[in-house]
């Protein structure tokens, strides 16, 4: 049964969702039936058909009753605020899985040049400013998309919106009492008397507003205001069909750090379609307020600190009749205004209700979410997995229409072709290749190579180059690395078979291998380097990129570069390239070239180094030459060789002591987030993976602990409980890797390195096989491995070999209070590592 029809881009293409979930309900059932009743699958041979019919009776009834139940489906445990507060970037509104649309609040602290969060929600900003059709989930620069923001205002329009700067005037206070979040719905009542309802298809939505009796019921569409601004805008208002279209020409992610990336590089168009006659209209442009009109256009422009201008924008109001009840539903494109016409059509036809699209919506939650069934756990417990769950199929995002086309990075209008179903954008490399693109492929195997396929199109249309973070239809360079060859290694890994791999490696090699001029330039550095491998030069010359470079740091993007080069050498290997896996694999070891054996009088560590091979001052608790972090986190990023950094590091039992040290503070405590530089920051994507070092040190149940402890303290089923930007779903990754016991550290390979489960069972419909997790007993008080059994067998190895994520199989733990110091700790048991061979050292 592991071939479900019912998963990946086919699920997106049928008409009937409710089915889906149906059916999947079925399989969870029927599989958590036999895990649970292992006797009547053990009956003789003669037995077994009726007893095989018995179970599938029994599932099929557990299933529908499961299936009709909202209150045990997965999607019904989704809490959308988690995140939305103090860092975590998380959005609370309307969005299918990867849809195009994201129809959520966007909120303000009294500035509206300036988003109150770079998602446009900040649980603790106390006022609204408009519903957005776009959003990013968790992303750390000052704002993206946010397009085309409405708002019901009841209050005459007797000023520009435009001048609003302070969000005084439009703006409505709300109270969360008044506010309700679930998967694919949001709804608030504002303090202006108005209830708004969102719900979502892929690339439309639908919103109810119910205005106050005894007030003016206007709405503004503000469609120049971006979250980080616009270069151009317009709306056409059409009293006869009851609609108002328009587009919105924006970008500008993360601008206000580099003068390059103000600019514009996608066009958003939308159709609003209105279920209740206009009793009156107007328009307003710049300062200009305009009554009656019917158009208006204009961008906000962006100041030399890349915000948007104050008093520029354009925009366009409708009014109802007192105390209306006003549905609209929009449709968007990044291709055309017909296309949005089309979306609209296809997905919410006219006659359509919002309660329908609402449950339509929480089916296809519940399709996706239900790639992963577990039992146990306290409530909380269930809503901190689905929500993370729900954070990782977030993106990246559907960009294509429903007739397959999208415009891409060459600003030109492709249509997906052959095997390709859909063409996705929003990219946050440098985050996701870490342990995000594994997931979402091992559970959406169709969805993880169109995503593939998507970024080797992208890089075509541009000039060959992987852009590391992408936007809709532009690349803005953001982060460190070239973290496009880990995830296609990822994604292949995982089960993501379905794209041009031999295409895809020719061109990443070319990129390793011949400099570019954005290579060479420092335009946009730090934080946005043009190049896709910035100082390649120094790489193919010096083995090592150096402290003085076209790079945001050099040592950092040494790390970053040799991961990299392993993930290039695994796919050079699955295409049969076996020099260029030699070559890349030798590449690979040159974090050895920046190792300082005398950094420090305590013990060596991973440092810049100038071109001359000189060493300079340095310190552990250092940024200089890393990203977002020190030298003493740096030190462990070396996912694939870390047998090669203990035994650098003088050995394991060195190693582990320095672990150790790494992870407590100076009086034993544990030191896992904002403890200072020279412990671990387990909110950023730099330390995420260094609590499973300790498999490789024979010492599996520090892991165990370290893992737990992370679980259970600095995440939470509350606004703030995720720690740091959840980085478009990476950080939920990890939860959600974390709570099934197990995560993916090598870079493009799928070996898993395991912890212990949180749930006492759990089931994972893999894209090679169904994944049962045993784990009688299982909590937080219980994090310790004793005994581990795989497909039946005895296992002492703290990981699995990659045959497992191919195939599926089956996990019986034993749990206890007390760690178990033997189960796991020989040398022999310890995880693979790949060390290349012998590197050249730079001159001294």
């Amino acid at each position: 049964m592991a071939n479900r029809n019912f998963r990946g881009a086919d699920f997106f293409q049928r008409a009937s969702i409710g089915q889906e979930v149906a059916i999947a309900t079925i399989v969870v059932a029927t599989r958590h039936f036999v895990l649970h009743h292992p006797l009547e699958i053990r009956m003789s041979q003669s037995f077994r058909s009726v007893a095989l019919i018995a179970c599938l009776g029994a599932a099929f009834t557990a299933g529908i009753a499961a299936a009709q139940t909202p209150s045990m489906s997965p999607a019904a445990s989704v809490n959308p605020l988690i995140g939305s507060d103090n860092g975590g970037n998380t959005f609370p509104g309307a969005v299918l899985p990867f849809g195009m649309l994201q129809w959520s609040p966007e909120n303000t602290r009294g500035k509206h040049d300036r988003t109150a969060s770079p998602s446009g929600y900040r649980y603790s900003a106390p006022r609204i400013r408009g519903f957005s059709l776009t959003h990013l989930s968790g992303a750390g620069c000052a704002g993206a998309s946010g397009d085309v923001p409405f708002m019901p205002v009841t209050q005459a329009i007797d000023r520009s919106p435009s001048l609003d700067t302070d969000d005084s005037h439009y703006a409505s206070d709300f109270a969360h009492a008044d506010e309700h979040a679930e998967a694919g719905h949001y709804q608030v009542k504002l303090a202006n008397g108005t209830d708004v309802q969102l719900s979502a298809a892929l690339r439309s939505g639908v919103a109810s507003f119910a205005f106050p009796p005894g007030k003016p019921a206007n709405l503004l569409i503000r469609v120049s205001d971006s979250e980080v601004g616009s270069t151009d805008a317009s709306v056409h208002v059409d009293r006869a069909s009851r609609s108002v279209t328009g587009e919105v020409t924006a970008g500008n992610f993360c601008g206000y750090l580099a003068k390059d990336g103000q600019r514009s590089y996608y066009t958003m168009y939308f159709v609003a379609e209105f279920d209740q006659p206009f009793a009156d209209t107007g328009s307003w442009d710049d300062q200009g307020l305009h009554p009656g009109r019917d158009a208006a256009r204009g961008g906000t422009g962006f100041t030399d600190k890349g915000f948007p201008i104050n008093g520029k924008g354009a925009g366009a109001w409708v009014s109802f009749s007192d105390g209306s009840t006003v549905q609209a539903r929009v449709g968007i494109s990044y291709v055309s205004l017909a296309n949005a016409r089309v979306n609209l059509a296809s997905e919410i036809p006219r006659g359509t209700t919002l309660t329908q699209v609402r449950q339509r919506a929480q089916d296809a939650w519940n399709a996706v979410l239900g790639g992963i069934a577990i039992d146990g756990g306290s409530a909380d417990q269930r809503s901190m997995f689905y929500t993370a769950l729900y954070h990782v199929m977030l993106h990246p995002n559907i960009y294509s229409d429903t007739n397959g086309e999208y415009r891409g990075f060459d600003q030109k209008i492709h249509r997906v072709s052959g095997t390709q179903k859909v063409q996705y954008a929003n990219f946050s490399g440098w985050d996701v290749y870490r342990s995000h693109l594994q997931l979402l492929t091992w559970l959406q195997p169709k969805v993880g190579s169109d995503i593939a396929q998507s970024l080797y199109l992208q890089a075509q249309q541009n000039h060959g180059e992987w852009d590391r973070w992408t936007h809709n239809s532009g690349g803005t360079h953001v982060m460190s690395g070239d973290p496009a060859v880990p995830a296609l290694a990822d994604i292949d890994a995982f089960g993501g078979h379905d794209f041009d791999l031999r295409g895809a490696y020719a061109s990443l090699v070319t990129a390793a291998t011949v400099p570019t001029a954005n290579d060479l330039s420092d335009a946009g550095c730090n934080v946005k380097c043009p190049g896709q491998r910035p100082s390649l030069d120094q790489w193919l010359s010096l083995h090592y990129i150096a402290s003085q470079s076209n790079a945001w740091g050099g040592a950092g993007e040494t790390l970053e570069d040799v991961s990299a080069d392993f993930a290039l050498s695994e796919l050079a290997g699955r295409v049969g390239d076996k020099d260029g896996q030699k070559k890349f694999l030798t590449r690979a070891g040159y974090w050895r070239n920046l190792f300082n054996p005398h950094a420090t009088p305590e013990g060596g560590y991973i440092q810049n180094r100038n071109a001359d091979g000189s060493w300079p001052a340095f310190t552990p608790d250092t940024d200089d030459g890393f990203v977002e972090a020190s030298a003493a986190v740096y030190l462990w990023m070396v996912p694939f060789d870390v047998r090669g950094l203990f035994d650098t590091l003088g050995g394991r039992d060195k190693a582990t002591a320095r672990l150790d040290a790494f992870f407590h503070d100076k009086d034993g405590h544990w030191a896992l987030t904002k403890a200072g530089p020279l412990h671990a920051e387990l909110d950023n994507e730099p330390s995420v993976a260094t609590p499973w070092l300790y498999d490789f040190a024979g010492q599996p149940w520090k892991t165990q602990e370290a893992v737990r402890i992370v679980v259970d303290t600095i995440w939470k089923n509350a606004p703030d409980g995720i720690p740091g930007n959840d980085d478009l779903g990476e950080m939920s990754s990890w939860y959600v890797w974390a709570a099934l016991g197990m995560y993916p550290e090598i870079p493009g390979r799928a070996e898993l390195l395991l912890g212990s489960p949180l749930f006492p069972h759990a089931l994972v419909h893999g894209s090679g096989g169904d994944v049962i997790v045993d784990a009688p007993g299982a909590s937080s008080t219980m994090p310790y491995v004793h005994a581990l059994r795989v497909d039946g067998k005895a296992h002492e190895q703290p990981w699995l070999a990659p045959g497992f994520v191919e195939h599926g199989g089956k996990l019986d733990f034993t749990l206890a209070a007390h760690a178990d110091t033997h189960w796991g700790n020989a040398v022999k048991n310890a995880p693979p590592s790949f060390a290349p061979p012998a590197v050249t050292t730079p001159r001294n």
